[in-house]
Parts: C-alpha cells; structure tokens; sequence
C-alpha cells in the first residue's frame, strides 16, 4: 500500500517549512557544478596515470549509467511534487527501513566526500603556502562552508551559482587554450610537442592492461558524486516539474564538455608519461607550457571547485537528515528550522561536527593523495548504493503504479530492461574495487556501516514496540 507523503509543515512542530528559494539559474548551475566533481580537479591525474587514454572510455561509460540512474529519479519525484529527497519515493515503494538505510548512507558519503573536499582544499591552499597545517587549513575552509549553509538556502544558491561559474569557465578556457596549442604545435621548455597522436597512440590506451582501465572506475565515481543533488533540492526549487527535467537533460552534453574534450586536452597537451598521479594534471597542464601564473589560477579553481563540492554536500547532509526527522528516522530536532531562513540549524550543526571530526584523519595518513583515495572509496561505494537503491526503487514503482508510469510526462528511457543493465554495472564497479590495495581497504571497512546501521534499526524498532506496548497497558 502507498504512503501518503506529509508536507514538512504537517509533520513538523512549527509552522515553518523549507523556503522554495532556489530559481532556474540556482538549480541548472548546481546541477553542472554537481557534474564537475573535485575528482575531476584532483583524481584525474591517477585515473590518467593508471589507465592511460582508455579514461576516457571509463568516464562515457559511468557517466551514461549515471544518467540512467537521474532519469529514474527524475520520473519518481515528479509523480509527486510533495516528496523532498529521493529517499521519501525509496520509503513509498520499497518501505521504511530502505528508507533508514539509503538516507543515513546518504547523509554518510556526503559527510565522507566533505572530508575528502576540505583535505583536497588544504592540499591545493599549500601550492601557495606549503608550510600552512592541512588539518587548520581544512577546517577554517569547512568553518566558511558552514556560515554559507547557515544564512539561507539563496544564499548557499547563489554561493554555489558562482563556483559552478568559475569551474564551467576555467573548464572551458582549459578547451580552448589547450586545443590551441595543438593546433600551432606548441612546445614546451621540458621538449613536449602538444600532438593529437598523444591520444591516438596505441602503447597509452591501456599501459598497464585491463587491470589498470578497470582501476579507475573508482575515481571517475567519485567525480560524478553530487550529480543526484538536484533530487534533493526539489523541496527547495520553483517550478520543480518544468527545471528538473531540464536539469537532467543537459547532463551527457556537461560530461562530454567537462570530462571528455577536458582530459582530451590535457593528454594531448602533456603526453600521457608526464602525468602524475600526485598532482592535479590541470595544473600540471600549465605548468608543462610554461605558463606559471595560468597554473596558479587553475590551481584556485581547483579550490573552489573542491569548496563547492564540500558546500553542496553539506547542504545534501541538512536535508536528508531534515527529511529523516521529518519521516520519524532521526531524532526529531533535526527536523527544527532556524526561524530567520528556514535552514535545518541542528542538522546543519551535527553533520558539520561529523565532518569535522573526520579531518583528524590526517594525523593518522598524512599523505594527502593517499587519504583521499581511501576516503573518496568510500563515498564512491555509498552513493553507489544510493544510486541502487533509487533503481530499485524505480523497478517497484513500475510493478505497484503503472498507472503513474502511464501518465508521466518523464518516462525514463528503456525502462525496466536500461534499470537492471545498470544495476549489474554498479555492482560489477564494486566488485573491481577488490583489485587495488587502497581500494580494497575501503571496500572491506564500509560493510561496518551497515552493521551499525542494522544494529541502530532493531534499536529504534525494540525501543518503538515497548513505547506501543506501555500505552496499551496504560
């Protein structure tokens, strides 16, 4: 039987709900900026060195099935305007404890990605000044996202409008410049000559073999984490059913641009043997030419590009756990909105801490590279279980209302047959992990969460059935 979904000031104590401040520029920018994730900036470089031109084959592939996955969602949460995140049509369809289980894993890998975003920050804040601490440096930058989030969901759209600005641009001058000087045949002062033949050259497209092409599906993950995120600003968006469809649309254009012709240039630019997976290639790409000061500033949108992940995930954090609160999931103060701007000031509070906690990792791995491969595994392998979780509960909704189905003005392309292909390809990405040590490490440590999580539910459940049986017997 479907739920009826309540609104937030049904379900709330007060009268507030969440403010649809968010307009059709808010949205489409932070779609973009969902797609151009700090993997992009900072994990190209590995994904690069490991599997050679071939990374770009990978980055069509996930970034396809990652559509599919936004088509699925896109058609679920326009069947009814009143649910706030994609875990609300998870509980309709495939019941309350999918629901627990998909929105804290959710809040989880945001609160894992802002981790990896603000130690990333600190990396590329040392390009300028190396002696500056990385875990101060994180946490200052994690301090400003916070006071971003805090005033009021314009703000933070309009915060993240100008990130999103800054990375399409910078991406988009890379293109030019970098076809640029492959057309005059630019050379720089190491004796590399910019040349297409760098992509065509067969010895590059798998250097180190299947094995190597297959390492870097964990990455390019990662990269698009945050591409659901116009899910989740629905509750918060004008005209949801007219700007969502149209933010979805525009996602295969936004990886060919910004992942495809991008690292089409850099490879053609740099040669493949001259990228290091330590470094940003999109600094390195300057650096090579000569151009030290363009390196600064690409250096600068890699920040900002790293900041504006960090500050769309802790918007992501607030509003899942506002929605679970709201749903009875989570403690009810997290469903508790600030009076001036209607922000989820308790969720905001929690998640940040959880963040901030999470910096501290540094003193245990210091390497930065090496922390945010781990920590970005992680998150890589919890926004693939979201990402399942909404299939799934696509492939329920298909069998219990055909009906909705029948009338959508949204129908996801190939339906039922195009959601299990892609629900065979995320597992086979999960099970590819097992392969590199970093990886694995993370792989192995996630089911933990799970546990925790089961532990907590029959918690929650034994603490509800004793609450129900006491007021019978009173």
């Amino acid at each position: 039987m479907t739920r009826t979904v309540k609104t937030p000031v049904e379900q709330s104590a007060g009268a507030q709900k969440l403010h649809r401040g968010l307009g059709k520029r808010h949205v489409k920018l932070i779609a973009i900026g969902g797609a151009i994730g700090t993997g992009l900036f900072m994990g190209t470089g590995k994904t690069i060195a490991v599997s050679g031109t071939s990374i770009i084959l990978t980055y069509l592939l996930i970034g396809f099935f990652a559509f599919m996955v936004m088509r699925a969602m896109g058609e679920l949460l326009l069947t009814k305007l009143d649910y706030r995140t994609f875990a609300d049509f998870v509980a309709d369809y495939l019941g309350e404890k999918a629901s627990y289980f998909l929105g804290w894993t959710y809040w989880m890998s945001w609160v894992v990605s802002c981790i990896a975003d603000v130690v990333v920050c600190g990396g590329y804040i040392q390009y300028w000044f190396p002696d500056v601490s990385l875990w101060f440096t994180a946490l200052s930058l994690l301090g400003l996202i916070c006071l971003c989030n805090f005033c009021s969901v314009r703000l933070f759209g309009e915060t993240e409008f100008w990130f999103a600005m800054i990375k399409v641009v910078a991406i988009v001058a890379l293109i030019i410049v970098g076809v640029g000087m492959v057309f005059v045949g630019w050379t720089s002062p190491n004796g590399v000559t910019a040349s297409v033949r760098h992509l065509t050259d067969p010895e590059v497209f798998l250097p180190n073999g299947m094995f190597g092409f297959l390492a870097g599906f964990q990455i390019a993950i990662f990269s698009f984490t945050g591409i659901e995120l116009v899910g989740t600003v629905t509750a918060e968006t004008k005209e949801p059913e007219k700007v969502l469809p149209k933010a979805i649309n525009t996602i295969p254009i936004r990886i060919i641009i910004f992942y495809v012709l991008s690292i089409m240039c850099i490879i053609a630019v740099t040669s493949w043997q001259n990228i290091s997976p330590e470094v940003s290639p999109f600094v390195t790409l300057f650096a090579l030419a000569g151009l030290p000061a363009a390196a600064a500033v690409i250096n600068f949108v890699a920040l900002t590009s790293a900041m504006s992940s960090a500050n769309s995930g802790l918007y992501a954090c607030t509003r899942m756990l506002y929605g679970l609160s709201t749903e009875k999931l989570a403690h009810g103060k997290f469903a508790q909105l600030s009076v001036s701007s209607a922000v989820p000031i308790f969720s905001l509070i929690f998640s940040v801490i959880c963040m901030a906690s999470g910096v501290f990792l540094l003193f245990i791995v210091p390497n930065v590279m090496k922390l945010f491969t781990i920590v970005s595994t992680v998150a890589a392998i919890m926004v693939i279980y979201s990402w399942a979780m909404i299939l799934i509960a696509y492939l329920a909704y298909r069998k219990k209302r055909p009906d909705l189905h029948k009338i959508s003005i949204y129908k996801m392309p190939m339906g039922i047959p195009m959601t299990w292909c892609t629900l065979i390809f995320f597992a086979f990405t999960v099970v590819i992990m097992v392969f590199d040590y970093d990886t694995r490490v993370a792989l192995y440590g996630t089911p933990i969460w799970f546990v925790i999580l089961e532990v907590l539910w029959r918690m929650r459940k034994s603490r509800k059935q004793h609450a129900t049986e006491e007021r019978v017997v009173n």
